[in-house]
Parts: C-alpha cells; structure tokens; sequence
C-alpha cells in the first residue's frame, strides 16, 4: 500500500466539528472516492446475486439447462467481482482510516508545538492523551464508514427498483420501510451523544489524575498519601465505568435496533410475497429472489445504523480536537530582525550586557521566574532585544536565540547522547565539555553503555540532581546566543555546585548568561548581580558589594544567617 498523506501545512481555522470531519474527508478525496467506488461495486454485486439465483431456480422449474449453466455462470462472474472489489474495498477502508486518524495526530502535534507553554496552561494532560488514545480512531471510523454508508445507499435504492419493477406492492413496502426504520433509530443519537461527550470529559479527567499521581508517586510515599489518591482513583474510574455503562445502555438498544428493525421488514416482504406466489401472482424463483432480498437488505440497513453511530462518535471526537486547533499562543512573534545586543526587561529594569554573565536573586521567587518568561518571550512584556522589541521578532528565531532553561524541563525517551544534543549537531568534544560544565561526567561514566544508553521516560532512572545536571548538560550544548537558567543547581550539593558556578563561568565565557538563582556560591562567580524585589530591581553590583550595601540582599542570600 502506498505511504500515507502528509498533513497540509500549518493548522486550519476550523472551529467546528462537522465542518473539521468535511475538511478530514477532502483531504484525501481521491483515495475516499476510489473506496467508495469499490463500496458501491461491491454491494451491486450482491444486491443482483437474489435475482441471479432467482433466474436459476426458474431454469430448474422449467428444466431448461442452457439458462441454467448461463445464469450459473453470471453467478459466478459476480462471485469474483464481489471478491475483488471487497478486498480493494477493505484495502481502501484500512488506508482512509490511517489518513484520517495519523493526519488528526499530525494536526494536534504541530498545534501543540506551536502552543508550546500555552498549552498546558489552558488543557490538561488527559484532554491532550485522550485524543492519541480514541478520539483518532472514532475520527477514522467516521470516514471509514462513509464508504460502505454510501454503497449500502446505493445498494438499498438498486434493491427498491428492482422489487417495484417486479412487484410494485413489495417495493413501495421497502421504499417506506427504510425511512421509517431510519427514522425510529434518530431519537436514540442524540442522547449517545451527550453521554459520550460526558464519558470522554471523566475519562480526560481520569487521565490527567493517573498521570499526576505518576509523577509525584515518590512524593506521595514519603507523605503518605498513597492511599488517599489510590481512594480518588479508585472513585473517579468508577464514575468513567457508570459513564460507559450508560453509553453501553444507548449503544446496546441501537446495536438491539438493527436486528430487531430489519428482521421486521424481511418477515413482512418475505410474508407478503408469499401470499402473492400462492395465489399465483408470482412464480416460485422470484419468491425465493423475494426472500434473498429481504434477507440482503439486513445488510445495508444495519450498515445505515452502524454509520449514524460512528458519525456521531467522529462529532464528538471532532470537537475535542477542535478545541485543541482553536486555541491560539498566548505570545506571538513579528517579521522584524534584531543583530542582538543588550536585552532589557522594562517593567524589571533587568538588563543583560552582550558577553556578561548575570544573576538575578529576588526575594521571591516568582519575580525571577516571572521576569526569565519575559526575557524569553514565553509572557508578554516590554523587552528589548539590541535596537529592536522583542516581540517584533519571529518566534522560531526568539526560540533559537534566547533559550530559557528552568526545572520544569524534562528528559524524554531515548538515547542519552540524542536527549543532550537535541539539534543532532554537536561533537562528542562538545558533549563532553558541556557534560564536564555540569559536573555530569560521573553520571554518563556510570552508565552501561555511555552516552548510548537508553534513558526512561522522564529519566527517572536519575536522581533529582541528576536529572538537574543532565539539563544543565543539555543546555550548554545548545549553546544560545542569550542562556537563561532558572536555579539551575537548587538539587545539588555544595560541593558540586561550587564547581558547576566555576565551570559555567568559563563554559559560557564571552556569551550572554543570565541566572536566576539565590546561591552565593554561584552568585559569587557572577560578573553582574541584580537584586530584585517585588518584581523591580532595587539593587546592583558584584555579590560583594551587595552584601556589604544592601541588607534586603544580603538577607535574602543568607537566608538570615551571619
């Protein structure tokens, strides 16, 4: 089979669900419309197979074997034609499926990377999950079924002509049965809608808790609380099993209604048209054709309700990944260029010179973080950036020149040496420079097979300061125009942080280096310290001279001590 679409670039403006699903289906229109040609191909054959046979049996009433062996060999053509055109039809379903489902994934992955830090502002964990984990299937499902939904239409209606042809009373009855049905079945989406909305938004909630608990399990032991969040767990699934019992309920009447409804409709033709072969109205190979009509059409017409549900579930699918795709980033870049220079935050009044390494210690610890977003174009603020403001540059090029680094930063899956050198462009020199800067040498060292090692989700094999030295590592290798670390060595020891402060002095020699950090061995190493407090800087100088002229400082640093 032939490699799957990529996704068209960019994010679509599309803010509704049906209107997402439409979009989905025309992207790959020709692939769709060649299913669904096989779709229709397919069910012809079958719906013309009762009168074939039909044509048979009235050849062996009349022992007429010439039309015999030619009706048989017309049944045996359309037995082939069924073969085929069902396997492409199968082959084509399996592909519109892949290209629906993996084009809403690519979708929500570009959409993510280009929220960045907006989006776990404004979507929980679980929301995110839950569309890798249903929603892309329920989204395929609903353009999968529009292939066979659209040859069982064609099939029905081939179905009605040929019975009105033959006996207008029997193809009335169909030609009305299949609306009614269709109609009875209607009541029944609206509430599957709504419960499976509400199973969907528990079970995003459900999500997000289990991943909390996850990731704070080693907290919750040393509290313990494992008990306590085992009882939330434990209370909030049962909620998403009595919200699918419901959905179940809905689903289990509709699934009970495909059967029930059909077999309605083939017992009344089949009834009637038997009534017509005794009194002689018809003969015995078309009231067999009759009954394998009646019988066929179980077929189509479950096929009718099977689309009304998964079209529902694709509607509600669609709308969680439109509530992803409408949400837009809370900062955005401009067209404007910038040949660096000294970056100003004027609300703060902190500046970094080009080439100095800088500390900020503020008295809370908020105000550091709050002005290392702004610096980095992750808030918006007043920020300078040389000659030009921040916020007229791209943000890709405010992203590749100034790079925040903070403790919410994570290790992902893989090998070490590709979790370090993220842009795949450093030498192992580089590395290990970068990994010596850290004080993370021993740690590689320590590994099986080095930088090849394969690391864990989230690197929880690594302690704490572990963890915090490798993405100091990381970091450095990157090696920006402006690095921004936000307390970059609050879980190491002392001897190790004094190294680190030493090392990084040299490491980032003659680059822009600002450190948000209250430590006085790296405060010591600082060229440049600003002190703020209550979001402004009230202070500056070297570490020694703030902590003979500024007591807020000196206490602030000493944590009160002599």
């Amino acid at each position: 089979m032939r490699s799957l679409p990529e996704a068209d670039p960019g994010v679509p403006d599309i803010r509704s669900p049906l209107r997402y699903l439409w979009w989905n289906a025309g992207r790959q229109a020709p692939s769709l419309l060649l299913g669904i040609g096989f779709a229709v191909l397919w069910w012809l054959v079958q719906a013309l197979m009762p009168a074939v046979l039909g044509q048979g049996i009235q050849a062996v009433t009349a022992k007429d074997t010439p039309s015999l062996v030619t009706w048989s060999a017309v049944l045996f053509g359309l037995g082939l034609i069924q073969a085929f055109s069902g396997i492409m039809r199968h082959r084509m379903a399996v592909y519109n499926w892949l290209a629906a489902a993996y084009r809403t994934v690519q979708l929500t992955s570009r959409q993510a990377a280009r929220l960045g830090a907006t989006l776990p502002k404004r979507l929980s964990t679980g929301e995110v999950v839950s569309v890798g984990n249903s929603d892309i299937a329920h989204i395929g499902n609903s353009i999968d079924i529009l292939l066979r939904g659209t040859g069982a239409v064609v099939a029905i209606v081939t179905v009605t002509v040929i019975l009105i042809s033959t006996s207008l009373p029997l193809g009335l009855l169909v030609l009305v049965g299949v609306p009614i049905m269709a109609a009875a079945v209607a009541p029944l989406l609206r509430p599957l809608h709504r419960r499976q909305r509400h199973q969907r938004e528990l079970t995003g909630e459900l999500s997000t808790r289990a991943a909390d608990i996850v990731a704070g399990l080693r907290v919750l032991r040393g509290v313990g609380g494992e008990q306590v969040f085992s009882r939330r767990y434990r209370d909030e699934s049962q909620d998403v099993r009595g919200a699918g019992v419901r959905v179940a309920g809905v689903e289990s009447v509709l699934e009970g209604a495909q059967i029930v409804l059909p077999g309605l409709l083939i017992a009344l033709v089949t009834g009637i048209g038997a009534s017509f072969a005794v009194a002689g109205d018809i003969p015995t190979g078309q009231l067999v054709a009759f009954y394998l009509y009646a019988v066929f059409l179980i077929g189509p017409m479950r096929t009718l309700t099977e689309a009304a549900d998964k079209l529902t579930k694709g509607h509600v699918a669609a709308g969680r990944v439109i509530r992803i795709l409408s949400l837009e980033p809370e900062v955005t870049g401009g067209t404007g260029s910038s040949a660096g220079g000294v970056l100003r935050d004027s609300y703060s009044g902190v500046t970094l010179q080009p080439g100095w390494l800088t500390a900020v210690a503020a008295a809370a610890p908020g105000d550091a973080i709050a002005i290392a977003d702004r610096l980095g174009r992750y808030a918006d603020g007043d920020v300078t950036f040389g000659s030009a403001e921040l916020r007229t540059l791209p943000i890709d090029e405010v992203r590749s020149r100034i790079l925040v680094a903070d403790n919410d930063a994570r290790l992902f899956n893989g090998r070490l040496r590709d979790e370090l050198d993220v842009r795949g462009q450093a030498t192992d020199e580089d590395i290990h420079r970068a990994l010596r800067a850290a004080c993370a040498t021993d740690i590689v060292d320590a590994l099986p097979d080095g930088l090849d090692t394969e690391v864990a989700e989230a690197g929880r094999e690594f302690s704490g300061g572990q963890q915090q030295r490798l993405r100091l590592a990381r970091a450095l290798i990157t090696d920006p125009e402006v690095l921004i670390l936000v307390e970059p060595t609050s879980a190491v020891d002392a001897h190790s942080e004094a190294r680190i402060a030493e090392r990084l002095a040299a490491a980032r020699a003659g680059r822009t280096t600002l450190i948000c950090t209250t430590s006085p061995l790296v405060l010591d190493r600082a060229e440049h310290v600003i002190y703020v407090e209550e979001g402004r800087v009230l202070a500056e100088g070297t570490h020694r001279q703030l902590l003979d002229g500024s007591p807020a400082y000196a206490a602030t640093v000493t944590r009160g001590e002599d």
